[in-house]
């Protein structure tokens, strides 16, 4: 539903293809609130690949559900109008949600959020902070505590964690979130971020580039209980000598010969197992993470900002694939 003859700035896309070029700085109609929905004014938007995996049509016919597209379900910002049987929101809190991938919205002066995924951003945490957690950080999350069973209070016994792709947007949480467990992290990423990564909590770095990091090996010698896959193209040869005899391969962006290699072992009722996990949206986990951040027992790396009006900028270099933490979109006063 739109609110008649109010225009917001946005960012969209009218069809398949075409990248960072395809992307047009709009005037669009405001959306407004129905049952259960808050009317937001946003300040930050944080950009994921699977935003732009989406504009190449990886996942045609389900995603997007419509074209014009306006892309982006990371977002922070401030409530403005409150639609019917909200009661756990007022007109000025800030909030941090995740919007429906089918709907979108991100980039975009206003958004329509549902309540059932969004949270109150308490001072300690800036716009820019929140929008980088969403999507990424419940991943980490997910994968860590519920795939991988690392307990969060440090209760459970010590496991040995894999993180690849540590220094990117779901792995700076996940190091991070596995150091809260006690768990013990070896990582793999670029040269030019390992300080970075040990600076998170990682017990080992490998450059990815080496042998050694392409191997996967631990310099300890260890076999890892999981191994918390944020990279691409790692086969699963590599990835078994290093496994502990019931080790878990968790697969944060599966693909179609994941999910076939995931069939097949358990087919062989392998002991060590492919899981792929799609992250799910919900409010608790989100809750944890905002107050994880605002304790300051975790925190959001930003590799870089933009406005809306370079948004393009924004999604070509999320596109390049060697960000460092998380890119955000902000919007002016």
């Amino acid at each position: 539903m739109q609110m008649a003859g109010k225009v917001m700035k946005a960012v969209q896309y009218s069809g398949y293809g075409g990248g960072a070029a395809a992307l047009q700085y709009v005037d669009a109609p405001m959306p407004t609130p129905k049952k259960d929905e808050l009317l937001i004014k946003l300040e930050a938007t944080g950009l994921n690949p699977v935003d732009w995996k989406i504009q190449k049509g990886q996942l045609r016919p389900l995603l997007p559900s419509k074209f014009p597209f306006i892309p982006a379900v990371d977002v922070a910002g401030e409530v403005v109008s409150v639609g019917p049987g909200v009661n756990d929101f007022t007109i000025g809190d800030k909030i941090v949600t995740m919007l429906s991938q089918s709907s979108g919205g991100g980039l975009a002066e206003y958004a329509v959020v549902p309540i059932k995924t969004t949270v109150k951003r308490p001072p300690g945490v800036s716009a820019e902070n929140g929008a980088g957690l969403t999507t990424a950080a419940l991943t980490a999350l997910q994968a860590i505590r519920d795939s991988a069973g690392v307990k969060l209070d440090g209760s459970g016994k010590e496991m040995n964690l894999l993180i690849t792709a540590a220094s990117g947007g779901v792995g700076h949480y996940a190091v991070q979130i596995a150091k809260l467990g006690r768990a013990h992290v070896t990582a793999t990423c670029g040269a030019r971020n390992v300080s970075l990564v040990k600076e998170l909590g990682a017990d080992e770095v490998l450059d990815y580039k080496t042998p050694e990091g392409a191997a996967l090996k631990s310099p300890s010698g260890r076999k890892y209980d999981a191994v918390i896959h944020c990279a691409s193209n790692i086969p699963w040869s590599t990835f078994q000598p290093n496994l502990s005899p019931n080790g878990k391969v968790i697969d944060i962006t599966p693909t179609f010969m994941s999910l076939a290699a995931t069939f097949v072992k358990k087919l062989t009722l392998s002991s060590q197992q492919i899981v792929p996990l799609i992250v799910s949206g919900n409010s608790n986990d989100l809750a944890l993470m905002v107050n994880l951040v605002n304790e300051e027992k975790v925190k959001s790396i930003i590799d870089s900002k933009y406005p809306l009006e370079k948004a393009a900028d924004a999604w070509a270099k999320s596109m390049e694939g060697h960000a460092t933490g998380k890119i955000v979109v902000t919007f002016g006063e």
